[in-house]
């Protein structure tokens, strides 16, 4: 924004006429500047941290070794057949599931049993 458009920005905001000279705009350049450079590390560190995410992607193949281009349709690949079937759990996602499944249950026995502890007639 230009400092006409935050004058009249403020003065409808706020009922009070600010100067074009006023030392304020050196507040808001001075915020714009800090904006600026915060926005740029961060994006140099976003950037530096999806290098290293698609680095580790690479090494563990799931993405190719190059980029394909912006554009390109990928191929379509048949999945591999998991051990449980294409549409079942694996083994360790079953283990997973029953201990969820007990650590509900428990939870569920401990909130009764608290319940009737504290609300006894």
């Amino acid at each position: 924004m230009d400092r006409h458009t935050l004058r009249s920005h403020v003065f409808d905001k706020t009922g009070i006429k600010v100067d074009v000279d006023d030392p304020i705009f050196a507040l808001v350049a001075l915020n714009e500047a800090v904006l600026a450079d915060t926005v740029e590390r961060q994006l140099a560190l976003l950037d530096a941290a999806t290098q290293a995410l698609a680095a580790q992607a690479r090494a563990t193949g799931g993405v190719p070794a190059e980029a394909a281009p912006a554009m390109a349709r990928p191929v379509p690949q048949v999945p591999a057949p998991s051990p449980a079937g294409p549409a079942g759990f694996t083994p360790r996602e079953w283990r997973l599931l029953g201990a969820a499944a007990l650590v509900s249950v428990v939870c569920a026995l401990l909130v009764l049993g608290g319940a009737a502890l504290l609300y006894q007639p």
